[in-house]
């Protein structure tokens, strides 16, 4: 068995630390002793990253060189989380802190919150769209449920990106974000459900994250116990980090270094939820002692599949196609990746459903093969093509067709129509089926051309516009049908449709696969308009849909099937084309211009050691001593002041007032708590000090760098006797 593959399903607890060493490749054991200092590990897709990482641990907490209790590992997913826990009892390393960016935060505010603010935790709400519809309903707005979900998106964005209500319309556009409605009007919900939660004490997941960064960052007390308690970090998936989460993080480490992060920048498909791999591209320039480790080794898929997945890549422009890992498989040859080109999206489908069928009479389990698809809204056909063929599948995040609400909410409108059709004037000009169901479907908000953007609203146009393709179908194998032989076909085939099954096909999206691997993969669609997607327009977007087709090609252990249409439906215009990312790639092309170097190999780049250019340190902290008396300060509210408390103030009062004044009505902009602007130690501090300058007014314990940025020049303008907005700006 080689160093990355399937562990037996109850394998026995390794003797010694040694003993855990055994089977790593010579990377995977580098970075399994690398205990010290930053570390970076550059992980290709299927090189055995979540092995490192723990055999790291495990080895660390065996050989008595970390204490169990001081690790905290963090991770994107739950299911990533158990899976880390459960492999480090299996290595003997238990008591290990293995959890969600989110649940480390929410276990710390939980503890900290009577101390750091008192009274109980306002209560948290696992899903806000409801409150997000609450927000639209006391602005007026009227928003449906797909509408819900997408604004509900950009609220998530904003929060993680550290961006306010106020500064969302330049912040999407900067982002260059399609966004759901004007971006002016989502500011205002934004703002809406802002003051919503404050209003109803609730928070929700990302102000968990926020709090507790303002918690750790405003009380250095608290701080200090936490990372009295925690002494080293793993970060995966780092390539995923949101700005908001490295803020985190930051404040976790303090002045320390002992860090570890996994990532792979070919990997970065989050960045519409505000997801960044810069924090990982740029780790050796924020930690210039850091050890880098490449895995290139990939033990998943066979040379073959490896093959064309370092050739995407090989194409690939822009940042992080500079960092890409030249993957060298370790597993035997296998077959050479199928290509297949059909004449139409069904035709398509029924082509790979009649190759799964016989792969599945050949032996090879249902479980162990996926149809992988860019949108959800393309697996409708692929569930009947699979169900005409009598192969089981079960989907993986997204709701079955049939399912989905506003397939149900058309169904019940053409059911209606089909019965009292005749005294429906809407139905007046349409003179055949398809023209009927178009009319019927155009009151539940299908249009002529697609909506702009991604999300929710195309994904519920996209099914819509499946069963006018399906209406057109029906109208073209049976000429006179009616409305209602069309909704008793819709019926037909809701009926046919297979259970999930744990031994089914797997059905997912590319964005849902990730993390995930099997025997066979089907990546279905691969046209220009699906692969990349239609509104991937800036270069970053189509590197993105590049890396997704990546990480599509990378789940292949085995056998790898990439197909397209050249038309949408049965009979229609063959004006597609394969996608641009297999050019060069599939037989009979050439490729196109892009990034034609090589890949970075495996193998361990050094921290600066001794003898070396030494690299930088953070400074330390001199002794925090009170201005009045002399003495050192240890408690953190003193420290803040530079006073001893019993010590006397010359705060000036009004000074202070106005202060809270001011912060009050910033605290409502933001939709944030008062203390999340500035803490009233801090405005003490302030009202004490009386700052003239920038610089003066940074020295102040609490006025961080962002601070100082964005509410800087209105503290100085207080302090000068002027309403904000009045100074003359940054001497």
């Amino acid at each position: 068995m080689t160093a990355a593959t399937h562990s037996t399903l109850f394998p026995r607890v390794p003797e010694s630390p040694d003993a855990v060493l055994e089977g790593l490749d010579p990377e995977q054991r580098e970075v399994a002793t690398a205990l010290h200092g930053p570390v970076c590990v550059l992980a290709g897709a299927g090189t055995g990253k979540t092995r490192a990482i723990t055999h790291r641990i495990a080895y660390g907490v065996r050989a008595g060189i970390l204490q169990p209790s001081s690790v905290l590992a963090v991770t994107f997913t739950n299911r990533a989380a158990g899976e880390m826990r459960g492999r480090l009892r299996q290595l003997g390393a238990q008591g290990v802190q293995a959890r969600t960016f989110h649940s480390a935060a929410l276990r710390q505010l939980q503890y900290f919150w009577p101390k750091a603010i008192g009274g109980s935790m306002p209560r948290l709400v696992d899903r806000k769209i409801q409150l997000v519809a609450d927000a639209a309903a006391s602005l007026g707005t009227r928003l449906d449920r797909n509408e819900l979900r997408d604004v509900t998106a950009e609220i998530e964005w904003s929060k993680v990106t550290q961006t306010v209500p106020a500064d969302y319309p330049y912040a999407a556009a900067k982002a260059g974000r399609e966004a759901p409605r004007d971006p002016a009007e989502i500011a205002h919900l934004y703002a809406a459900y802002e003051d919503l939660k404050r209003d109803r004490a609730v928070i929700d997941f990302e102000d968990v994250l926020l709090l507790t960064v303002a918690v750790l960052q405003d009380r250095h007390d608290i701080a200090e116990q936490v990372r009295a308690q925690y002494q080293h970090f793993v970060v995966d998936e780092y390539q995923d980090v949101s700005p908001l989460q490295q803020r985190l993080l930051d404040l976790w480490l303090g002045d320390r270094d002992n860090l570890c992060v996994v990532g792979d920048a070919s990997q970065t498909i989050y960045s519409f939820t505000g997801a960044t791999p810069d924090h990982l591209l740029d780790f050796r320039v924020r930690h210039p002692g850091a050890t880098v480790v490449k895995l290139v080794r990939d033990y998943r898929s066979t040379p073959q599949v490896v093959r064309l997945a370092n050739g995407l890549l090989a194409q690939a422009k822009g940042r992080a196609a500079g960092h890409r890992l030249e993957l060298v498989s370790q597993r035997p040859p296998g077959p050479e990746p199928v290509y297949a080109e059909y004449t139409d999206e069904p035709a398509e489908a029924e082509g790979a459903a009649r190759r799964i069928r016989e792969l599945i009479d050949a032996g090879v389990p249902a479980a162990e093969i996926a149809v992988l698809f860019r949108t959800n809204s393309q697996s409708e056909t692929y569930e009947q093509a699979l169900a005409d063929a009598g192969v089981p599948y079960q989907l993986r995040g997204a709701e079955r067709f049939f399912d989905r609400p506003e397939v149900r909410k058309a169904g019940v409108a053409l059911r209606g129509a089909a019965r009292f059709g005749g005294n429906d004037s809407m139905l007046d000009d349409a003179v055949d089926l398809p023209s009927q169901v178009r009319a019927v479907l155009s009151g539940e908000g299908w249009t002529t051309e697609p909506p702009a953007g991604s999300g929710a609203v195309r994904e519920r146009w996209e099914s819509l516009a499946a069963l006018v393709g399906l209406a057109h179908d029906l109208a073209a194998a049976r000429p006179t049908a009616t409305l209602a032989d069309f909704v008793a076909e819709l019926d037909e085939r809701a009926n046919a449709q297979h259970a999930p099954t744990v031994q089914g096909v797997t059905l997912a999206s590319l964005h849902a696969a990730k993390g995930l691997e099997w025997d066979v993969v089907f990546l279905v669609g691969v046209a220009e308009g699906m692969m990349p997607i239609t509104y991937a327009r800036t270069d970053e977007q189509i590197e993105e849909e590049r890396r997704l087709l990546y990480v599509g090609v990378t789940r292949a252990r085995e056998r790898l099937h990439v197909s397209w249409a050249l038309s949408r439906s049965p009979g229609g215009r063959p004006n597609r084309r394969p996608s641009r990312f297999l050019d060069g790639l599939r037989p009979g092309t050439t490729p196109t211009v892009g990034h034609t170097g090589s890949g970075t190999g495996g193998g361990v780049e050094r921290g600066f050691t001794a003898g070396a250019v030494a690299a930088p340190r953070r400074t330390q902290r001199t002794p925090a001593r009170c201005r009045v008396c002399g003495r050192t300060l240890t408690d953190a509210g003193e420290m803040k002041l530079m006073r001893c408390a019993d010590c006397p103030s010359d705060m000036d009062e009004g000074l202070y007032e106005r202060l809270r004044e001011w912060r009050a009505v910033q605290a409502e902009r933001s939709g944030q708590p008062d203390f999340c602007v500035f803490t009233d130690r801090t405005l003490m501090a302030i009202a004490e000090a009386c700052p003239e300058t920038s610089a003066e007014l940074a020295r102040i314990p609490g006025v961080l760098s962002r601070k100082l940025r964005s509410y800087g020049a209105d503290v100085l303008a207080i302090c000068a006797g002027q309403e904000p907005g009045e100074a003359d700006g940054d001497d």
